[in-house]
């Protein structure tokens, strides 16, 4: 399969897919770390609707995915801090609303409708450069993020109350957080799609959970992770497509992950149980 390397197309892949890896265990800790994998759900498929208002209007969809996202995140995030009760009623309004309204829009575009299968199960395999490049941004974005506001994101992540005591502006850092999940979501729906861009923010960090008990670790953990997941099922998918049996990459990715989680859980009980 490594001859999967000679193509320019699968050396695209491969570098999006690794880039894509770093915003996704870096930003994927604190959603694990906050417990907010729920509204990180509702800002994925909130994004649909925007796929779906740059088809009727004829700009990016990607574009559109992420403005909804953004959006999503912050009238999620504002309803979240200011309101407390009624998340999980709020966040599933989003979450079916986003995709109502994509169905919609794509249905009122003009000409054929639009193949979705790739914006809600990924296309990795025909990747742009472009994409490549936007999933640079993102990441140098995320890392700046972090190395400037990391000591705040981390207060927020684990206690409102102290954070609030120490002078750090929680809903704004919150409503920042965020927005960084929102964009990085997006950027998954090429690698994964829209319906298990979730998973692959949360599985890596999960995963890392169970070996490291600070943010920093976490991430360290969950990079690699990632990466290892997102070249597994690409390779995966190549060699099962010479063979015959074309499947496309984004579920695979899925499967590889919550196996390595399934995994990670044996041994973690393993190492529980030989020292106690």
């Amino acid at each position: 399969m490594i001859e999967a390397l000679e193509f320019g197309f699968f050396q695209r892949v491969v570098l999006a897919g690794l880039l894509a890896s770093v915003a996704c265990g870096v930003v994927g800790t604190y959603v694990v770390a906050k417990r907010i994998s729920t509204l990180a759900g509702g800002v994925s498929h909130a994004a649909f609707g925007g796929v779906g208002l740059g088809y009727w209007l004829g700009f990016s969809p990607m574009l559109g995915a992420a403005g909804f996202g953004l959006l999503a995140s912050l009238a999620i995030g504002t309803a979240w801090r200011r309101l407390g009760s009624g998340l999980d009623t709020m966040t599933s309004m989003v979450w079916a609303l986003g995709m109502a309204l994509g169905i919609l829009f794509v249905a009122m575009a003009p000409g054929y409708a639009p193949d979705l299968m790739s914006f809600l199960f990924g296309s990795l395999l025909f990747v742009p450069w472009d994409y490549v490049a936007v999933v640079a941004a993102l990441d140098v974005v995320v890392l700046l993020a972090v190395f400037f506001l990391g000591k705040e994101f981390q207060a927020v992540s684990f206690d409102d109350e102290f954070a609030e005591v120490a002078g750090v502006p929680v809903e704004r850092t919150f409503l920042l957080l965020l927005a960084l999940t929102a964009l990085t979501v997006v950027t998954l729906i090429r690698v994964v799609g829209v319906i298990l861009a979730i998973a692959l923010l949360t599985i890596p960090a999960m995963i890392a959970r169970h070996w490291s008990d600070s943010l920093h670790g976490m991430m360290g953990i969950a990079i690699p992770t990632c990466a290892a997941c997102v070249l597994a099922g690409l390779f995966a998918s190549y060699g099962l497509s010479t063979s015959g049996l074309s499947l496309p990459p984004g579920p695979l990715v899925i499967v590889i992950a919550a196996s390595a989680y399934a995994l990670s859980a044996f041994c973690r009980h393993l190492r529980i149980r030989s020292t106690g």
